[in-house]
């Protein structure tokens, strides 16, 4: 996946239109791409920032069937869910696996309640289940998890639902869109819409890089820019009303000391009507999240104060130790596209997902998550097809394998989340030493994947690659700080770019970073 490929793919393309133009580049819009090209359709996406800036790279990590859906009673989210979570893990192994889950008990009644709740979260699986759930001990409980409160616990409900790493997979499913077919660039805005005779007919976009202009004419234009989608909207229909009611999730990110063992924590209720888990992630603790609703959406929304004592506040109640504010290594907030309905809570409005399509022809796919993320493609797909009046082709991601698919883990244990590539990865490392060192002591990451990120993965700066195609940022933003002046000058040499680019960079990633720390 080479950015110079892809903009000669568009500029190739002149007045000839194609069958889907896709605007957004995160997990909605990648697999909408994927899903139309490996079909056989012409698709170009066109990328605002880079890809999984927004609410993408900034989940819970979580593959999973929502256990609180249940508890709202929508079922039919929970089984598709549950179903879409045994395909992720089917089609992309190398970054999708099993994580068990304790729900601590510590009155009477919680154990047998969240235990045939479970039970029954177990049976809408059917065969896409993870494991089977039961209920624990005191003793079995404190030994998944040492560091749980013990004043009161009577023991936990354990049960078994899917982790991985969303910007890691959102780069693998461009890549297999990009091998079917697709042509995908970042940094490049769509800045209008081509209207004629009232319908949108393509967009027009403009390279952030070259400052060129780029006409991408189509049969059918998708919307998936999730929270700002009305904004899009708006470009073919000023006066359309408004259908996304954002709201903001904040994660806190610690040190594993916090949750050392191979389980983790679900709260299942908090004062804002959701559930917060703590994970372990990366080999750090992952503690979140809120709901949070927020009157407008924007690119680089950043933690409150208030958000971060929420969530330590909570998480401390079950805990021995109390984290802190100090303690906290990163922070992030992430903006849900959630569909309005008619003033509701955030914290209760449906996760299913909407196609919607104005009076110009401009069709939108909002709301959903993550996990369902490939089903909400098809079904935009699907709508697209009808709309452009494309043929009618089957769907194939079902069993389509990502990018980077390995049954059984790599060796290479650090390198584990690229799957199939991690080979390339260390013959970098073999070949050139100095790209086999770490890049700060308190995370796994080299200069070897900084080359690659840029060769292959489309990287065009430090914060790409610290906050996407590794996870530095979100892990730990002070470290990832400190390997920013290195991160910049391998991308500067891979990319030929000159040493005042690589200055700037660096002071760039620093004002983005600050934003990742308690305030």
């Amino acid at each position: 996946m080479i950015r110079d490929e892809m903009i000669g793919a568009l500029r190739r393309r002149g007045d000839q239109a194609w069958d889907v133009v896709v605007i957004g580049g995160g997990a909605t819009g990648a697999y909408v791409a994927l899903d139309a090209a490996s079909r056989g359709y012409s698709v170009a996406l066109f990328e605002r920032h880079d890809f999984g800036k927004g609410t993408s790279s900034r989940s819970t990590k979580l593959v999973h069937g929502g256990v609180r859906y249940l508890e709202q009673g929508n079922v039919s989210l929970v089984m598709e869910a549950l179903k879409e979570r045994g395909l992720l893990r089917d089609n992309a192994p190398h970054l999708v696996h099993d994580l068990a889950f304790i729900v601590p008990t510590f009155d009477w009644w919680e154990g047998p309640f969240y235990g045939i709740g479970l039970r029954l979260y177990d049976m809408l699986a059917g065969k896409f289940g993870f494991g089977a759930s039961r209920n624990l001990s005191k003793e079995d409980t404190l030994a998944r998890i040492p560091t749980l409160r013990t004043d009161g616990l009577r023991g936990g409900v354990m049960y078994f639902d899917g982790q991985f790493d969303d910007a890691r997979l959102l780069i693998n499913i461009l890549q297999t869109a990009v091998e079917q077919g697709a042509t995908a660039v970042n940094f490049c805005p769509v800045e209008s819409m081509i209207i004629e005779d009232s319908v949108v007919a393509g967009v027009v976009a403009r390279d952030a890089e070259s400052g060129a202009r780029l006409v991408a004419r189509a049969r059918v234009v998708v919307n998936a820019t999730g929270p700002f989608a009305d904004s899009v909207r708006r470009m073919a229909e000023p006066g359309a009303e408004a259908m996304i009611a954002p709201s903001t999730g904040v994660h806190l990110v610690l040190d594993r000391s916090f949750l050392p063992g191979d389980a983790a924590i679900l709260v299942p209720h908090t004062p804002d009507g959701r559930v917060l888990f703590a994970i372990p992630w990366h080999g750090h603790a992952l503690v979140g999240t809120t709901d949070n609703p927020i009157p407008t959406p924007v690119p680089e929304p950043h933690p409150t104060s208030d958000e971060i004592d929420f969530v330590l506040q909570t998480v401390s109640g079950y805990l021995q130790k109390p984290p802190m504010q100090a303690d906290v290594l990163s922070c992030f907030s992430g903006i849900r596209p959630l569909v309005s309905a008619g003033g509701k809570s955030t914290a209760k409005l449906s996760r299913d997902h909407t196609v919607h399509i104005d009076p110009s022809g401009l069709l939108t796919i909002a709301g959903g998550k993550w996990t369902t993320s490939r089903r909400m493609a098809e079904d935009a797909v699907n709508h697209a097809a009808t709309l452009g009046r494309l043929d009618e082709r089957d769907c194939v991601t079902r069993s389509l394998r990502i990018h980077g698919h390995l049954d059984h883990p790599t060796p290479l244990a650090d390198l584990g989340g690229y799957g199939s590539d991690a080979g390339e990865i260390e013959t970098l490392r073999r070949s050139e030493p100095a790209l086999a060192a770490r890049l700060h002591p308190a995370l796994p990451y080299t200069g070897a994947e900084v080359v690659w990120a840029a060769r292959r993965e489309m990287a065009r700066g430090v914060e790409d690659v610290l906050a996407r195609r590794t996870r530095a940022l979100f892990l730990n933003a002070r470290a990832a700080m400190e390997m920013a002046p290195a991160v910049a000058g391998l991308l500067a040499g891979e990319l030929g770019k000159p040493e005042a680019w690589a200055r700037a960079q660096v002071e760039e990633f620093a004002a983005v970073a600050a934003g990742y720390l308690p305030r």
